[in-house]
C-alpha cells in the first residue's frame, strides 16, 4: 500500500492476484481501479466473494491474456506481484513474455513492483516439516494442517511438497511447485530487456536481507 500512496497510484495491475486480498484492499480502503490477474479460476471464485470484488476487473489467466485486451493497455500506474508470483518463471523466456505483456498494460512512467527471494539466504533449507508446521483454525473448515518440504534443489530451482490436510474430514491435498531463485544480476537484465528502466532493488520490508522488493519504470 504504501507504494500506491510513493508512485500516486490510481489505477493497479495485480498479477497472481490469488484469492484477491490485496485487490479487495485497494478498492475498499484507498478506490483504486484495480485489475486482478491469476491463472487459477477456483482463486478468482474464491476473490469474487470478497469485499469490494464488484467493483475490480477479474481475469482469469497471466499477464499475457490482460495486455492482448485494448481496454487494458498503458491503462495502470502500478502493477504487482507479490509473494513467490515472480518466481514461478521458471523459464526466461516465460518470464520475459510475463514482463513485456505487464509493461503493455502501463502507462509510461507507471511502475512494476514485485517481490524475489535472495539466493543466499538458502531459504529452502529452513522449508522442512519440522520448521515450518502448522495447525490453523479456518472459518467453515475447522483445523487445516500444512507444512513446506524441500524435495529437490536443482541451482537456482527450488521444489517443495506443500500438503493441506483438512483436520474436520481427513481430506488431503497435495501440491507440489518449484521456484527460481534468480540473481539481482539476472533480474535487471531481464527488466531492461523487457524494456523497463531505472530499476531499483530494496529491502523487503517484512523480510529484509531475506527477499528483495524489485522497482522498476516504464
Amino acid at each position: 500500500m504504501k507504494l500506491v500512496d510513493e508512485f500516486e497510484a490510481t489505477a493497479v495491475l495485480d498479477v497472481g492476484c490469488g484469492t484477491g486480498t490485496l485487490c479487495s484492499r485497494l478498492v475498499t480502503e484507498r478506490g483504486l481501479r484495480v485489475l486482478g490477474v491469476d491463472p487459477a479460476g477456483a482463486s478468482i471464485d474464491v476473490a469474487r466473494t470478497k469485499a469490494g470484488a464488484d467493483r475490480v476487473t477479474w481475469v482469469v489467466g497471466i499477464a499475457s491474456n490482460a495486455g492482448a485486451d485494448p481496454a487494458h493497455r498503458q491503462q495502470y500506474d502500478l502493477a504487482t506481484m507479490t509473494a513467490n508470483v515472480a518466481q514461478v518463471f521458471l523459464d526466461d523466456e516465460e518470464w520475459l513474455a510475463n514482463l513485456r505483456a505487464i509493461r503493455t498494460c502501463l502507462r509510461s512512467g507507471g511502475h512494476l513492483a514485485f517481490e524475489s527471494r535472495v539466493p543466499s539466504d538458502r531459504a529452502g533449507e529452513r522449508w522442512t516439516k519440522e520448521l515450518t508446521h502448522q495447525v490453523v483454525e479456518i472459518e467453515g473448515e475447522g483445523p487445516v494442517e500444512d507444512w513446506v518440504q524441500v524435495t529437490r534443489v536443482d541451482g537456482e530451482l527450488v521444489t517443495f511438497d506443500s500438503p493441506t490436510i483438512f483436520l474436520a474430514d481427513g481430506e488431503r491435498i497435495e501440491s507440489t511447485s518449484t521456484l527460481r531463485f534468480r540473481s539481482r544480476e539476472a533480474l535487471g537484465r531481464s527488466l531492461s530487456e523487457a524494456g523497463f528502466t531505472d530499476t531499483e532493488v530494496r529491502d523487503l520490508p517484512y523480510a529484509p536481507g531475506r527477499g528483495w522488493l524489485v522497482i522498476a519504470r516504464a
